[in-house]
């Protein structure tokens, strides 16, 4: 298996409450079985490099639906989870 980490921050932009989005993109990376360990200021997400990379976009989509954000992401293959 080819395993990789990604450390997640998503920034919802005038938007009156920032859970929803957040929210919405965290479901997503549960929903497809990844490792996820929040954090405050960010998320670290691991699992299958494909699932990984197919949530990041599906995560930003699904939180893009509710209004402006901006997610940074920083992918490692050698990072521990």
């Amino acid at each position: 298996m080819n395993t990789i980490s990604v450390q997640v921050s998503l920034y919802p932009l005038r938007q009156p409450h920032v859970g929803p989005s957040i929210s919405r993109a965290l479901e997503v990376f549960r929903a497809r079985g990844l490792e996820v360990r929040l954090g405050t200021m960010s998320t670290v997400v691991a699992g299958d490099a494909d699932a990984v990379f197919d949530s990041l976009k599906a995560s930003f989509q699904s939180a893009a639906a509710l209004g402006d954000v901006v997610m940074v992401a920083s992918i490692s293959n050698c990072c521990p989870t």
